[in-house]
């Protein structure tokens, strides 16, 4: 990473965004943008953000997850099966017998 080119002030961000737009979308590389030399915010192009959300989105299920199993929320694969399969039969069976 080179930070040299992926720091800027807000200035440079009103007076360049084209810049820098062109620069977040070729190198791939977010930009953090400072005021008064503290970092308050960061500008990134549209794939990095949306397969950086798509990741938390992913953890956040396997945190959701495990917490589901720490608290015995859980059930045995052939039993799921073996629900669902019920499930689709009935609405089969209901379906047919309809008009």
């Amino acid at each position: 990473m080179k930070f040299s080119e992926d720091i800027r002030p807000v200035s440079y961000l009103k007076s360049r965004t084209a810049d820098i737009l062109a620069q977040v979308n070729e190198t791939r590389r977010a930009i953090i943008i400072t005021q008064n030399g503290e970092p308050r915010g960061v500008l990134q192009d549209t794939q990095s953000y949306e397969r950086m959300k798509t990741a938390i989105d992913l953890m956040k299920l396997l945190a959701q997850g495990e917490e589901d199993i720490r608290h015995g929320r859980s059930s045995d694969q052939d039993k799921v099966f073996s629900r669902l399969n019920k499930r689709l039969e009935s609405k089969k069976r209901h379906t047919v017998n309809e008009p």
